[in-house]
């Protein structure tokens, strides 16, 4: 199937990707991203996110020493009656006219019938710095820092989801994925609704617990472990695979092992463990072309709202007792777009956008590149599945531009 034209299925949203191992070879005279990375620094005396600099909306970072969390300055998502047009704020444009005052009321009372349909659309946004260094992401953070970053995200999701159905924690890394700030740090927006995502994977979720009684995301575990070829580490409580139906090339999916709906679930032991995954993860990317590696990254959770006191200290302290599986599996995505080099990255246009995602790169290819970089980066043979080579795949035959 490696060197055939092919179709996977993804049956976390029901939609497929185009296979074409062959393009990979095709000459490269597009564009390029700079490789370029400017120098590390510890503090930066006009970034919005270092400790006790005046950020942008006027408010002041405190000197945090851990994990900092604030609701952002210029948030995409705000709850209801504090939107500027709610309060009287003219956004600018003459009456009647989009974004002008009254626009939106004539907008949302159309309802939900007819071609032209909107809805209310209420949340919160908040952005949470990793730690105080300008220049130390996930991936220079030691064990310990990054296990502050879990926790971080758990607590987050666990007081959100109380009031708000989806809690989407993130991560954009790098310029060629949108980052505003190079200040290692990631974003939270928690909304009303569930985003179209969320929907397709708790449909399909959903449709095939009813089938089967098991978890799709655990049976897909089982179905990987017995496959062992598109697993990147492997870890007593996590997965992380290339998934079957990937359409980023070197995409990845990471799995808890045991049944968790939600960050907020987690114990201490796989809290610790997932410290340790990310960062053999992160270094493995980075190490792939030598350079850090852009990404954006998120986590999938049971949606809510989940009522206070679900999955507190005592949850987690019973961890040691297997729960029974659910509909939902917890798991994060990671969807890094460079292809060949710091410089070549995948662009989803053409065909991709008008008909279905393609990709060049076969996740198998993909996964055994990312192992033997970790074999090489790393000395824990622990982290790669038994049976399964760690001697670097051909390398990519590209044309020069």
């Amino acid at each position: 199937m490696d060197d055939t034209t092919h179709r996977r299925f993804n049956p976390l949203t029901g939609r497929w990707v185009l296979v074409s191992p062959g393009r990979v070879r095709r000459p490269w005279h597009g564009g390029r991203e700079t490789a370029a990375m400017p120098p590390a620094v510890e503090y930066d005396p006009v970034c919005d996110l270092c400790p006790g600099n005046e950020r942008a909306g006027g408010a002041r970072n405190p000197d945090y020493r851990g994990t900092y969390v604030f609701t952002n300055d210029f948030p995409a998502l705000r709850p209801a009656g504090s939107d500027p047009a709610q309060h009287g704020v003219d956004p600018g444009g003459p009456p009647g006219a989009p974004g002008a005052p009254g626009a939106l009321a004539v907008d949302l009372a159309r309802g939900g019938a007819g071609l032209l349909r909107s809805a209310p659309a209420h949340g919160t946004c908040r952005v949470v710095c990793f730690g105080p260094h300008h220049g130390r992401g996930l991936v220079d953070m030691s064990p310990f820092e990054v296990r502050g970053v879990v926790d971080t995200w758990a607590a987050q999701e666990a007081e959100l989801s109380e009031r708000w159905r989806w809690v989407q924690v993130f991560e954009n890394r790098g310029t060629a994925m949108g980052a505003s700030n190079p200040h290692p740090h990631g974003q939270i927006w928690a909304c009303d609704a569930l985003p179209d995502e969320a929907a397709a994977e708790d449909t399909h979720q959903r449709e095939h617990f009813a089938r089967s009684g098991s978890s799709l995301l655990l049976d897909y575990i089982r179905t990987e472990t017995r496959a062992a070829e598109r697993i990147v580490l492997d870890d007593s409580d996590w997965l992380v695979v290339v998934p079957f139906w990937a359409v980023w090339p070197f995409e990845t999916l990471l799995l808890p092992r045991r049944p968790v709906q939600r960050l907020a679930e987690l114990d201490d032991a796989q809290r610790d463990s997932l410290a340790d995954v990310l960062g053999r993860l992160l270094a493995g990317y980075d190490a792939l072309f030598d350079h850090p590696f852009p990404f954006s990254m998120g986590w999938h959770g049971a949606p809510g709202p989940h009522p206070a006191g679900r999955a507190g200290a005592a949850g987690r302290a019973a961890g040691s007792r297997r729960p029974p599986e659910a509909v939902w599996q917890l798991h994060a995505h990671f969807y890094p777009p460079l292809l060949r080099s710091p410089t070549i990255r995948k662009h989803l246009v053409g065909y991709e956008m008008l008909a279905e995602p393609a990709r060049d790169l076969t996740p198998e290819d993909a996964a055994g590149r990312l192992r033997a970089v970790m074999a090489d980066a790393w000395d824990g043979e622990a982290t790669l599945p038994s049976g399964l080579t760690t001697i670097p795949a051909a390398p990519l035959q590209i044309r020069p531009a």
